[in-house]
């Protein structure tokens, strides 16, 4: 018989960061501020896509951006020539946030007059999957050079998402990549799931997305 007390200090995490993920999550509702959480690998394209999207929806909502890195803040400074109010998150050697890191940053953003914040998550398909920020809805960028078989690697994440945008679909043809086998495995992980294929750099499908954001940000705040 144990002698000493097991303390299962994972599950608590987590079960504490719902919570305040729930709380979070019904306190932007009142606000009528949408929250998307935007993750992927580094490399993917996070940044570059993100400009295009806001391009096509600056116009008609007020858009806020926070910027989660380790350490850096260039990522910042690219958004920020957008003319949008952003703000640079330091993760302090965390390579995910958490819903309090994620309500620090949204008050220091300001939500009240925010229409659309954007959280660009620390690039990395581990952590940011297994923690609710509190978004409204999560987003994923999954990139052409990564490969087809990222789906196996990382379940988890692509689980989680509500929308998946699979970039750099303009250099398919110079790749090993099965988009129809791509997608055939990401819905079997996710059958609810809304895939759009983009192009980042030429702007395709970005418009697709930018609608896709439009109807949820709607719903969001009508329902």
């Amino acid at each position: 018989m144990n002698t000493f007390k097991i303390l299962e200090i994972k599950q608590s995490v987590f079960a504490d960061n719902n919570r305040q993920a729930d709380a979070l999550r019904t306190e932007l509702k009142t606000e009528k501020t949408f929250l998307l959480n935007l993750m992927s690998s580094p490399g993917s394209g996070k940044t570059t896509t993100l400009t295009k999207t806001i391009n096509a929806l600056k116009d008609e909502m007020k858009i806020g951006v926070m910027e989660a890195d380790i350490d850096s803040d260039v990522d910042a400074h690219t958004i920020s020539k957008t003319g949008v109010k952003v703000i640079q998150l330091h993760t302090g050697g965390m390579c995910h946030l958490d819903a309090d890191m994620t309500k620090q940053g949204l008050e220091g953003l300001g939500t009240k007059e925010i229409d659309l914040a954007i959280l660009e998550n620390v690039g990395n398909l581990v952590c940011p999957a297994e923690f609710d920020t509190g978004a409204s809805k999560n987003a994923m960028i999954l990139s052409i050079p990564e490969g087809d078989d990222k789906p196996l690697k990382y379940p988890l994440m692509f689980t989680i998402v509500d929308v998946l945008l699979i970039n750099k679909i303009d250099v398919l043809q110079y790749f090993d990549f099965d988009l129809e086998a791509c997608k055939e495995r990401v819905l079997k992980l996710n059958p609810n799931v809304k895939i759009i294929s983009i192009s980042a750099r030429t702007g395709e499908g970005i418009n697709e997305f930018a609608d896709w954001i439009r109807a949820e940000e709607k719903k969001w705040n009508e329902s």
